[in-house]
């Protein structure tokens, strides 16, 4: 896979570093799209905290491609967006220790389906958050994510077009439970995707392992790599791990349809089905 890098989500296979670190090393992945460390968020760990974090993936030959951060994953209604903007700042800075290229980001919980009432909120707040970003070095980029004003390629490409600098990362599993056909919205978004979360489901909304799923995962990888994609992140979702339920809004719930005997076989299985794909 020359050219081509695979990192992954490593707190579903273990909340701690140390064991996120033996989960890419023995999958062979690149490294990490960080998110839990530790027993914490990364965006609330310390610059101290960093440091140590990257100290062990550098003696370990791993890197952190992207800050699998929650920013953005607020509601637009009554959520402090000043704060959020803080946290932004301090998750940059964090980035910059990580050497990470990328955060991931959302646009925001939208209450009901009103998502013309709330459209320019969710505009002017992205862009609000673009300009914290602007000179830093870093990317920010739009996960399609249940429940918020970008979940359906549309909305997506809305954002996109209107932000020239921001980049898109495809959830083929997210567009499903949001009722999404992924080809269409690959169609749509391809030319302006960064990378490519690796999780798949089912029609009903259950995540399955890449290529078990209507997600066309295997057709939308091929294409990404003929159009010069390098890089994933493998996003298991295939048993509860500890902080899921932090990370997800009450009625939005991920629903999973395969269960495994550890978090680890489990991180183990959603590597084995991308190289199947592959």
């Amino acid at each position: 896979m020359k050219n081509f890098r695979v990192f992954a989500f490593a707190d579903e296979a273990s909340g701690q570093v140390d064991g996120q670190i033996r989960a890419m090393l023995r999958n062979g992945l690149q490294g990490l799209e960080i998110r839990g460390v530790d027993g914490q968020n990364i965006a609330d760990i310390s610059v101290e905290k960093a440091k140590e974090v990257r100290k062990k993936l550098d003696d370990n030959g791993l890197v952190v491609w992207s800050m699998g951060s929650p920013i953005g994953k607020i509601d637009i209604v009554n959520g402090d967006f000043q704060a959020h903007l803080e946290k932004l700042k301090h998750v940059l800075s964090l980035s910059h220790v990580l050497g990470a290229e990328n955060v991931r980001m959302f646009s925001f919980y939208i209450p009901g389906n009103d998502y013309a009432i709330w459209r320019q909120k969710a505009m002017d707040q992205v862009g609000e958050m673009l300009r914290t970003a602007q000179g830093s070095g870093v990317s920010l980029c739009h996960e399609n994510e249940k429940g918020i004003y970008g979940d359906v390629a549309v909305r997506c490409r809305e954002l996109l077009d209107a932000f020239p600098e921001l980049k898109n990362i495809f959830d083929p599993a997210n567009f499903i439970q949001s009722g999404q056909d992924t080809l269409e919205a690959w169609s749509m978004l391809k030319d302006r995707t960064c990378y490519l979360h690796i999780k798949d489901a089912l029609s009903d909304g259950h995540v399955v392992p890449a290529g078990k799923g209507v997600g066309h995962v295997p057709q939308i990888v091929k294409e990404f790599r003929a159009m010069g994609g390098s890089a994933v992140t493998i996003e298991p979702h295939l048993t509860v791990f500890a902080g899921l339920k932090d990370l997800e809004r009450a009625g939005e719930e991920t629903k999973m349809a395969y269960t495994y005997e550890s978090s680890d076989a489990a991180f183990d299985a959603a590597c084995d089905a991308l190289k199947a794909c592959l």
